[in-house]
């Protein structure tokens, strides 16, 4: 009885973890449909930011501004080599048997090291969702047998490159079956024991789907959107409006605009005569603008003062909200293009373009598998 009164009073109590601006951007889409479904009765959702993988500088307080959330906290969310202890479990010793049982070691003891770094008590919330569970949370949530929704780290990033099958190449059967049912590893993207399902895109894309997959189309999420919702994202996402439109409105005194998508590839090294090359390529065909990627480190505001160039920190797809704003064609490496409805056409050179820069191995990880 006491349990059921429990799961009652954390019915309608939802937090997300997220760990990228797309991921918070996602959660926005999301948490706007509930609203204009539910109303009042949607209650408000809590946001986790997880500092592992990008600082969000002044977007959580950006983000209460909108009054769409309740909380919004960090998570000083902790690598693997935070922990030494944690490095002889990683390396794994032996045959078949002994990797296993270091494999399990490793899964326990890196959920248990997690704890102190948790900033909020997970079982309070009736629905928790968690963006790349392949992150630490993953292996917390995991170990200390909290139930999560899972979703798509990136749009179509399981087309593009199925981390759990990649990971777990060779026996993958018999890991997913000690992950998913038994819970001794833990096997990410919607093999996990309290996985209780991971949301998608699009299942179509995928070469081999898990049965925990469903899907929602992030292109009906903003579909549906109405004008007080798009003003109530770039509220939490463009730190200077005024500054971006001003740009917008110069921008559109240009003629042909080739925009330049950047990815966080390679080494920096690499990386800047990939987008060197790139320029060169399409230079002839337009005025060259880049936005570079929220993760890429390299200091295009140096290295390639001479092109305007957009905010990092703002997703791409903000700019489909500028009616005023217009490209003849917009290029990426690898990063997935088809949310684009700013250009005329959208160019991905994909993986036989960066065979000329890194071994093939690295990125074609799916014909590994």
């Amino acid at each position: 009885m006491k349990a059921k009164k429990r799961r009652k009073a954390l019915e309608g109590k939802r937090i997300y973890i997220c760990h990228t601006y797309y991921h918070v951007y996602v959660t926005f889409l999301k948490e706007l449909k509930r609203r204009r479904e539910q109303g009042a009765a949607a209650g408000k959702a809590d946001l986790v930011l997880s500092r592992m993988s990008n600082d969000f500088e002044e977007l959580g307080s950006r983000v209460e501004s909108t009054g769409l959330f309740g909380r919004v906290m960090e998570f000083d969310e902790k690598r693997e080599d935070f922990f030494p202890e944690l490095a002889g479990w990683r390396k794994g010793r032996g045959g078949f048997l002994g990797k296993l049982y270091c494999r399990i070691r490793f899964t326990k003891e890196y959920g248990r090291l997690q704890e102190p770094f948790v900033p909020v008590d997970f079982r309070e919330y009736g629905d928790v969702y968690v963006y790349c569970d392949s992150d630490p949370i993953g292996y917390y949530l995991n170990q200390n047998r909290i139930y999560y929704h899972a979703l798509e780290d990136g749009l179509n990033c399981l087309k593009n490159f199925d981390a759990a099958r990649y990971d777990n190449r060779g026996n993958f059967k018999l890991k997913a079956f000690l992950s998913m049912y038994l819970n001794l590893i833990f096997v990410q993207n919607g093999y996990g024991k309290y996985c209780l399902d991971m949301e998608v895109n699009d299942i179509s894309a995928i070469r081999y789907p898990c049965p925990r997959y469903i899907e929602q189309s992030r292109q009906e999420l903003v579909d549906e959107l109405e004008e007080g919702d798009k003003d109530l994202i770039l509220q939490a996402f463009i730190r200077d409006k005024a500054g971006l439109e001003r740009q917008i409105q110069e921008s559109g005194e240009v003629g042909d605009k080739i925009l330049i998508l950047t990815d966080p590839l390679c080494t920096l090294e690499v990386r800047e005569r990939i987008f060197r090359d790139i320029i060169r390529m399409f230079e002839p065909e337009g005025t060259i603008f880049i936005k570079p990627h929220p993760r890429d480190e390299l200091d295009y505001r140096s290295l390639f003062a001479e092109y305007p160039q957009f905010d990092a920190t703002v997703p791409m797809e903000m700019l489909n909200f500028f009616p005023g704003l217009r490209f003849k064609k917009a290029v990426a490496v690898l990063t997935e293009i088809k949310a684009i409805r700013f250009a005329d056409q959208v160019v991905r050179l994909g993986e036989d373009f960066m065979d000329a820069y890194e071994d093939p191995q690295i990125h074609r990880q799916n014909e590994q598998i």
